[in-house]
């Protein structure tokens, strides 16, 4: 890591459309996204949904890119007349909003040999608010674009993550958090107060508990993270010691 590299860069996905909101999309571009930029040391810290409103999307995206390193947009930037997500970041930007030379050259490119025409509705794809930096489509041709700290994406998974691999060298990364998973087959109320204790002993430790079942039996993950890798290390140790600790009391049920 660089002198300059920051030990944290945070994230926030802004999910947008009536679709999702009705429950006729499910989504399954957040998931992704998430994964991808936690790899890479980015931390998504926040994701919410919005419809096909341009306020609602104004006041979320302003809100969201002020709070955060980057903000992740995806869907409504398609050709019909509910796509309303270049409209909305320009606005949010308080900047205006015209056709990009180059996305029209893409499109151009992409009808020439189609029967499908390049029409005003297509043309539509090509319009992105002023200052902003296509983001190649290597899928379908449109791009998406980027404003400032705003990358605005689509909302079909296949197009967004093929985007999202053309937007990942433009990040800056922060330091990785490391992770250490301990299972337990004790129930969480037993964990509880033990965990606490752990987590007072390493308060630069998140620690979380995750029950699941394993075979019909009640168990937990319980996950330790942390950007330090000592200190990660030395939490699992405590919290091994303390699950093995539990055990030995007769008033813990253990699910074996």
């Amino acid at each position: 890591m660089s002198d300059s590299q920051k030990d944290t860069v945070t994230a926030a996905v802004l999910l947008i459309g009536d679709e999702l909101l009705s429950g006729r999309t499910k989504d399954k571009n957040l998931g992704y996204i998430a994964e991808y930029l936690n790899a890479m040391a980015v931390e998504v810290r926040e994701a919410r949904v919005v419809p096909d409103i341009q306020e609602e999307i104004v006041t979320a995206l302003n809100v969201l890119r002020d709070r955060y390193d980057y903000v992740f947009t995806t869907g409504g930037i398609g050709p019909t007349h509910d796509d309303i997500t270049a409209d909305a970041v320009a606005a949010a930007f308080g900047v205006g909003i015209d056709y990009h030379p180059d996305a029209v050259a893409i499109l151009e490119e992409r009808y020439k040999d189609s029967e499908l025409k390049l029409n005003e509705a297509r043309m539509r794809m090509a319009r992105v608010p002023d200052g902003g930096e296509l983001v190649l489509n290597p899928v379908s041709g449109a791009p998406a674009f980027r404003v400032e700290n705003v990358f605005v994406m689509a909302g079909v998974p296949k197009i967004m993550q093929a985007m999202l691999d053309n937007v990942a060298p433009l990040l800056e990364t922060g330091k990785a958090m490391l992770s250490r998973t301990v299972k337990v087959h004790i129930g969480e109320g037993d964990l509880a107060g033990p965990l606490e204790e752990i987590q007072d002993r390493f308060p630069g430790v998140s620690i979380g508990s995750y029950p699941f079942e394993d075979n019909g039996r009640f168990a937990s993950n319980i996950v330790v993270r942390s950007k330090d890798e000592a200190s990660a290390d030395a939490a699992a140790s405590a919290v091994e010691e303390m699950a093995e600790t539990l055990k030995t009391q007769p008033n813990v049920r253990v699910w074996t």
